[in-house]
């Protein structure tokens, strides 16, 4: 997969509205400055058109699938054609289903829970723990991480060529890496894929937001995203894909809406006719606002013009890794090189620094807010870092001091809603960090680096 900025001027299109953009933090150094998100890989805000629709449908919330009064109706209305428009935004085939979850990491665990029985799964060490770690009843082969894209791509086939070539398997990949921002060789690994008998699963979470994803162009059996990633609010995500495994496997959860008949037998039990369709695994009262955020997220972004948004980050992604190249101390993370394409999710290290401490010197002295720690891929961080998988550090959770060497990394990212000023003032305060040292002391208070208020630092 590559990202083509060809014959696009990223001047004509400006970044998307998005809430919190006037929100004001204060300073450790004094005043108040604007806040400068730049964490969109964990949770990306808000589009502001999508916070309008919402608001404007919320006094019409209606109880989905359950009743018979005009709110129920127009609600379950708004709840269908909400599925029918996120199957259009990720090309969805004709027989595919679109399921609604609780995010990526629901959306997978729902996809191993009706996998067969004797499935093969195979999943690379580079990815987020949602696709890692859901596997825990299959047959896993965990593949050491590529460093080029074809590498990817031959790892796999090697491995599926050592399978059972008479079971079902399945591969789980992603589509940007939450670490890095490198593309990954999706419909390359697809047709690997099946070319032995296998499906594939693909991790989307960092890609929906940020390229156009496209199931059938690139072949892959599922896709996986969260609406928060994707400029939605909190609490909501898709599966998309084939529906035999997913009507052959039980309800993820056993409850109304995912049953169509349940009546008493004799012996004094219960026979279910379970559905067919995506609502098998949608039991209970669905949550039709984070249904509804999603659809108006992908109507927004189709809208916007996702070749225009995608050129536009690009050029971020340009003049963020030539701002940071510029610091010597700086170390940008990557499996697949500097040529490799990427989306706007950038993770380094500065030499000299604790990470735990540059990200809190960076939000408390700069009002910039980005990550630090192991980013949930553990194994990815730990294999670009060159450090032992016992060395201490965790996700989040930084063990060592302010100024030691810590086993953890700080991400920038950024998308449709970022403003230049954002970028030029996250590239300045790297430059003065570096340079000058932090104005103030800093000191671990449970598991993170925080300002020690009050005491300015003596640089």
């Amino acid at each position: 997969m590559s990202v083509s900025t060809a014959a696009i001027d990223p001047s004509v299109c400006a970044p998307l509205p998005v809430l919190g953009q006037d929100v004001t933090v204060p300073l450790l150094t004094g005043g108040e400055v604007t806040y400068a998100a730049l964490d969109y890989a964990a949770s990306a805000p808000a589009l502001q058109r999508v916070w309008d629709d919402v608001a404007a449908y919320a006094p019409y919330y209606g109880s989905v699938h359950r009743g018979a009064g005009y709110l129920s109706q127009l609600s379950t209305d708004l709840f269908e054609n909400s599925r029918r428009t996120v199957a259009e935004f990720l090309g969805c085939r004709a027989e595919d289903q679109v399921v609604f979850t609780r995010s990526t990491t629901d959306s997978l665990n729902l996809l191993a829970a009706a996998i067969p029985a004797d499935c093969q799964v195979f999943v690379y060490e580079t990815e987020h723990h949602a696709s890692l770690l859901p596997w825990r009843d299959a047959q896993v082969t965990y593949l050491n991480a590529p460093r080029t894209p074809g590498q990817a791509v031959e790892t796999l086939e090697r491995a599926l060529a050592d399978r059972d070539p008479y079971g079902p398997a399945l591969v789980c990949v992603t589509g940007a890496s939450n670490v890095t921002g490198e593309l990954w060789p999706v419909k390359e690994l697809a047709a690997a894929a099946h070319a032995h008998g296998a499906r594939i699963v693909l991790d989307a979470a960092q890609l929906a937001p940020h390229h156009p994803v496209d199931i059938a162009e690139l072949d892959v059996d599922w896709v996986a995203f969260s609406g928060h990633k994707l400029y939605a609010p909190f609490g909501s995500g898709v599966l998309a894909g084939r529906a035999d495994w997913l009507q052959a496997a039980e309800p993820y959860l056993a409850g109304g809406g995912a049953s169509r008949k349940v009546a008493r037998r004799a012996d004094g039990g219960v026979d279910v006719d379970w559905h067919t369709t995506a609502a098998r695994h949608e039991a209970g009262s669905p949550n039709v606002i984070g249904v509804y955020s999603i659809a108006s997220a992908c109507k927004a972004l189709t809208e916007a013009g996702f070749d225009n948004l995608v050129a536009r980050e690009q050029e971020l992604v340009r003049r963020v890794r030539e701002g940071l190249a510029q610091v010597p101390e700086v170390q940008v993370l990557s499996l697949f090189g500097d040529d490799a394409p990427r989306v706007g999710v950038i993770s380094f290290v500065v030499r000299g620094w604790n990470s735990s401490h540059f990200a809190a010197a960076l939000s408390a002295e700069y009002g910039i807010g980005v990550r630090d720690g192991l980013f949930c891929a553990h194994p990815l961080v730990r294999t670009l870092l060159g450090s032992d998988p016992q060395d201490p550090g965790e996700c989040g959770a930084p063990e060592a001091e302010p100024g030691e060497r810590s086993l953890n990394a700080i991400r920038v990212s950024f998308g449709a809603g970022t403003p230049d000023e954002h970028i030029e003032r996250f590239l300045r305060a790297v430059t003065e960090l570096v340079r000058e040292g932090a104005q103030w002391k800093y000191r671990t208070e449970d598991g993170r680096c925080v300002p020690d208020r009050g005491t300015a630092a003596q640089v």
